[in-house]
């Protein structure tokens, strides 16, 4: 069954000085401010697309590892997933680099290392981001 998510974002202003709302209507967590600064420059409280498609990754990212070593007959106890996403202003992003480290029993690092190079390939969010160099340093804790 399809699923679908929704996040607003209501802007004021021009690009440079104008600020916005990030709404997040599926889940009901609230709302974020926005700011081309926030995205340019330093965050200051405000969140940017790029840390929001970080959050996007990360959890997609660490979803997909999890069921796959779990099929593998060796479920984790832990995953922690950092993407950083980078942003250059009148480029674009231009990569994102995902840092896994993952408490799996039962499992060597050349292992996890492969698992979790499959889940980057075939997890949903880095499927959508395919036009985007990922790339990927996985170490068990």
């Amino acid at each position: 069954m399809a699923t679908t998510r929704t996040a607003h974002t209501a802007w004021e202003g021009n690009l440079l000085e104008g600020k916005g709302v990030v709404t997040f209507d599926s889940s009901g967590i609230g709302e974020q401010p926005v700011t081309w600064a926030s995205r340019a420059e330093q965050a200051n409280g405000k969140t940017s697309p790029e840390e929001l498609i970080a959050a996007a990754h990360s959890s997609c990212f660490s979803m997909a590892l999890s069921h796959a070593l779990a099929g593998a007959g060796t479920p984790p106890t832990r995953i922690e997933t950092k993407a950083d996403v980078t942003f250059q202003p009148g480029t674009g992003i231009t990569g994102i680099h995902l840092s896994v480290e993952g408490t799996v029993p039962g499992l060597d690092a050349d292992g996890f290392a492969a698992a979790a190079e499959d889940a980057k390939k075939n997890c949903p969010v880095s499927q959508a981001l395919a036009g985007t160099e990922i790339t990927l340093s996985a170490k068990l804790a």
